[in-house]
């Protein structure tokens, strides 16, 4: 065996291993998003105060991740696929990184929600809070098998996701009318909308970079 098929099998094995970690960061965040819709329509503390207590588990992996990639990159310089495949990898993993911390904010904003009971009005986010998970689930199969055309679909449902976020501004500006009492709180409820939003995007960043994998091409949705 020569000395560069053997470089080339450590790079190859040290990729494969930065595959599984990025898999594994993309399994811990969508857990994340999906605890934190989930208390968004059930405001149960105990779970709220859990998403907040175990961010640091994400980011210690990012870091991890970032430190990995930086590694094979001074060691193999690797080029063509090789190279694009870690690039992709350091940017989804930023993405990936984000999105917890946005799921983080969801569930602080549900601890202020929860602070005034005397309250009634409420906004139904379970289609929102569906759609974006949906989108999450979607760019990290992509980047499983590689499908270019599933990473497009996640522009789509993009859309869907800013028509839903002004649907919640509507409704909270015209409750904000009718009563200014509750406005700190009403201003949460919207605000659970615009973080939603910031994760449909991420989620879209993501499946940009599986396409710049696949295709060699940068793309950015409209």
């Amino acid at each position: 065996m020569t000395e560069k098929t053997m470089i080339n099998r450590t790079l190859h094995r040290e990729i494969d291993e930065l595959k599984k970690m990025i898999l594994a960061q993309g399994a811990l965040v969508e857990d994340r998003l999906r605890k934190a819709c989930m208390v968004i329509e059930s405001q149960e503390e105990q779970l709220t105060a859990e998403i907040i207590r175990s961010d640091w588990e994400v980011d210690e992996l990012e870091m991890r991740i970032e430190e990995e990639c930086l590694k094979v990159l001074a060691l193999h310089q690797p080029v063509a696929g090789d190279l694009r495949l870690l690039v992709a990898i350091i940017k989804i993993n930023n993405e990936l990184e984000r999105i917890a911390d946005i799921a983080v904010n969801i569930a602080k904003r549900v601890q202020t929600i929860n602070k005034d009971s005397t309250l009634s009005f409420r906004i139904d986010y379970s289609s929102m809070s569906a759609k974006v998970l949906a989108m999450l689930k979607m760019s990290l199969d992509a980047l499983v098998s590689e499908e270019a055309v599933l990473a497009r679909r996640v522009f789509l449902d993009d859309d869907e996701v800013d028509e839903l976020r002004d649907k919640a501004y509507k409704a909270v500006v015209n409750e904000l009318n009718i009563d200014m009492g509750h406005a700190a709180c009403l201003l949460n409820m919207y605000l659970l909308a615009r973080h939603l939003e910031r994760i449909a995007d991420r989620t879209t960043n993501i499946a940009e970079e599986v396409i710049y994998l696949v295709e060699g091409e940068i793309v950015r949705s409209e």
